[in-house]
């Protein structure tokens, strides 16, 4: 990869290499949540901040996305920040409290990369989650949300992080932004925290489809922004999180979630040079993938 204007000569670009299907010296490690709680480092930051004063600083986000690479040869770093920043950049409010289920993806070895659960509890704080103290309840709570090509103006902390942390690492690892998938930031928004079911933000599928196909487009555009601001700012592999995907079946997931997949990858691509590694789903959603034309590494 050429060398960007501002950022340090790659010297580490296994990762990179590996995500374009080039040959690799050796298999490219990195771990999701690598900024966690197993690390003392982490548990102190922790205590000063909350979690979302960490996300909005951008030399705590840096500080604590780097500490993994400190102790470990990891050949990426995973931007510090949550997938709900896009809600709160629409001018929703959303806090994290005791008590409920995590936003952030945790491990969990499947065979592709499109969906995660929260079934496995390790490497995240305990007994935290997000809350959204007014979700939407119906169609009419759309006329809340800010337009959706200004959310990135609200997300400046989000681009300072990403260029400190690629200025910081000094091209010994590559720099890896994401962001949430329209369905899965659809459902936190309506159902206003974590759910088993998702029930709530389903029934909005079968009673609201016109109205949800609308906060998708506001998710997706605000995203496609969100994105590609990251591109700009010095992220070198993009992934989308569809944290929710298993909630719905293959008609659901081909009608309201993979059409907006898709226009994020292309419209993404088009603008900025990225890599988007897929997460893992069931053989079903991988084939409707394909069928798409996303391509799957």
């Amino acid at each position: 990869m050429a060398q960007e204007s501002g950022f340090p000569a790659m010297v580490n670009d296994r990762l990179l290499r590996a995500a374009r299907g080039e040959e690799v010296d050796q298999v490219p490690v990195w771990v999701m949540r690598q900024a966690g709680r197993y690390l003392p480092e982490f548990r102190e930051v922790r205590a000063k901040h909350d979690f979302f004063t960490m996300c909005q600083t951008p030399s705590l986000s840096c500080q604590v996305t780097l500490q993994p690479l400190n102790r470990f040869p990891l050949d990426a770093a995973i931007i510090f920040s949550d997938i709900l920043v896009i809600p709160q950049a629409l001018g929703m409010e959303v806090e994290m409290r005791p008590g409920e289920m995590s936003s952030s993806p945790t491990p969990r070895a499947l065979s592709l990369n499109l969906s995660y659960t929260y079934h496995t509890r390790i490497l995240k704080p305990p007994n935290m989650g997000p809350v959204f103290p007014s979700p939407l309840h119906g169609p009419e709570d759309l006329s809340r949300l800010a337009p959706p090509g200004d959310a990135c103006t609200k997300l400046q902390y989000v681009f300072d992080a990403l260029t400190l942390t690629r200025k910081e690492l000094k091209g010994k690892a590559t720099l890896i932004g994401f962001s949430g998938a329209p369905w899965t930031i659809m459902a936190y928004m309506i159902e206003g925290k974590g759910s088993k079911t998702m029930s709530n933000a389903k029934g909005w599928l079968y009673k609201h489809a016109e109205a949800s196909h609308r906060l998708l487009k506001i998710i997706t555009e605000a995203t496609i922004h969100y994105l590609v601001g990251q591109v700009k700012a010095g992220a070198q592999v993009l992934q989308v999180f569809e944290s929710h995907a298993e909630h719905l079946g293959p008609q659901l997931f081909r009608d309201f979630a993979l059409p907006y997949l898709k226009q994020i990858c292309d419209q993404v691509k088009e603008q900025g040079e990225a890599a988007w590694p897929p997460r893992h789903s069931n053989d079903v959603l991988a084939d409707s993938v394909s069928q798409r034309g996303v391509t799957m590494p």
